[in-house]
């Protein structure tokens, strides 16, 4: 940690008004000529929930845990908070840093998987942002990936037991555990570890669950349908089993590190609907969240100090449209 004077929380951002929701969309899609059609159609999402995404309230109960845990453990670094698509917008937050004489920081991503949207994008918003504050813009470096941690893993099995506990001590070995993750472009999967990283993290979650038949799913797919994304969708995991005779089954949003909309939406709403039309009792399970050991995870991993660089053509892509 030696010449690091600052901890950064880089994520998503999401509205917190129904006037934050189309801006926040236009931020989202910038340069991928998205219609504003398009957009409606998701904003109706974040209507359903007042127009408020749940994710910038997630960030400051993490901050807030952080501090303390920062206290605790005798780590003396300010924190800075900054978004990708909604306030506190990073280049703001890195403006802020420069005045307040930050030179180097660690910047926490909140995604736990490499892929471009996940990890490449985040760094080259990191740049972006120093570049629009200029000269005198502080070092910032991200740390390395936690999607194998056990910090992180051994919290998500935590949540995947308690949700199957829920069926009676009597069914805990035989429900089903389907683990989703947001879907991303095959072409963006092709150029990056996000399967296989999932795929381990899942089998690393069941180690410590039991022997619970697994799947993985994804979910959220964005894209044109011309275009190939990872499969298969939750929706049609969930008619799978249900064909096979499963009446219960366990959801894990392993690929999300809080319950923000795409949670909220995609499988406490549109999954859940699916699972009642099937017939099926669907408990789902809790993201890490502000979990202790998360929490003392990032921690750590602010202790480890300057992660290895990235390799340069890591996670490369091209978003469509651009």
């Amino acid at each position: 940690m030696e010449s690091i004077d600052a901890f950064l929380l880089v994520s998503f951002g999401g509205p917190e008004g129904i006037d934050d929701v189309m801006p926040f969309l236009r931020n989202v899609v910038k340069g991928r000529n998205v219609p504003d059609e398009r957009l409606k159609e998701v904003a109706k999402q974040y209507e359903l929930f007042g127009g408020v995404s749940p994710i910038n309230q997630q960030n400051r109960l993490l901050i807030e845990k952080l501090q303390q845990e920062f206290k605790q453990s005798g780590v003396r670094l300010p924190i800075y908070w900054g978004n990708r698509n909604w306030q506190p917008m990073l280049a703001d937050t890195v403006r802020q840093m420069k005045a307040d004489g930050i030179t180097r920081a660690l910047a926490f991503v909140t995604s736990a998987f490499s892929s471009y949207s996940g990890c490449r994008q985040y760094l080259e918003d990191i740049e972006r942002a120093r570049t629009e504050v200029g000269d005198g813009a502080p070092e910032i470096l991200k740390v390395r990936a936690f999607w194998n941690h056990p910090g992180f893993i051994e919290p998500v099995a935590e949540n995947v037991r308690a949700a199957l506990n829920k069926f009676g001590n009597g069914e805990t070995g035989t429900v089903p555990v389907v683990f989703t993750a947001h879907s991303i472009p095959k072409a963006m999967a092709d150029n990056c570890a996000y399967e296989e990283q999932l795929k381990e993290a899942c089998a690393m979650v069941m180690q410590r669950v039991g022997d619970n038949p697994w799947s993985l799913a994804f979910q959220s797919r964005s894209g044109p349908p011309t275009q190939p994304w990872l499969e298969p969708d939750i929706g049609d995991q969930l008619q799978q089993l249900s064909a096979t005779g499963t009446k219960k089954v366990v959801v894990m949003p392993i690929g999300f590190v809080s319950d923000h909309m795409e949670v909220l939406f995609d499988l406490d709403t549109k999954a859940q609907q699916t699972a009642r039309e099937l017939g099926m009792h669907m408990q789902r399970a809790a993201t890490v969240g502000v979990h202790p050991q998360f929490i003392s995870m990032i921690r750590e991993l602010v202790q480890e100090g300057t992660p290895p660089a990235c390799r340069p053509d890591c996670c490369n892509y091209t978003p469509h449209g651009r």
